[in-house]
């Protein structure tokens, strides 16, 4: 079973994305901050990570950088899932080691089927 790490400060789109998940049949985990995200990496080792750009203290281009720190996830599939859609963020998100880029809200068949284009085995 394929596992995603969900980070979101809206705890309604975690619940929300956390069971279009489970019914498609992943193993998630959440995490309400980027803090939070990175004190999960080491222990749970998702094999996708999915978060939001505007958190408060990280936001999810800091996030996705630091990690990339991690050897363990330097070539794991990270998707940025935001309202935002202005191209330059999308650039910068990009350039951090974002592989893809979501616009909420995102019905639960575009977000099954982006995952299956990038995380293999899904």
């Amino acid at each position: 079973m394929k596992k995603i790490l969900l980070v979101d400060d809206s705890m309604t789109m975690l619940m929300s994305m956390e069971g279009v998940l489970k019914r498609a049949g992943f193993d998630v985990k959440t995490a309400t901050d980027g803090n939070q995200a990175l004190g999960l990496i080491d222990s749970y080792a998702p094999d996708l990570v999915i978060t939001d750009l505007n958190m408060p203290g990280m936001d999810g281009i800091e996030l996705i950088k630091k990690i990339k720190q991690n050897a363990s996830m330097r070539f794991k599939p990270i998707l940025m899932l935001t309202t935002e859609s202005q191209e330059s963020k999308k650039v910068e998100a990009k350039a951090a080691g974002a592989t893809g880029w979501l616009v909420k809200p995102v019905s639960p068949t575009d977000l099954t089927g982006v995952i299956k284009k990038v995380l293999p085995g899904a």
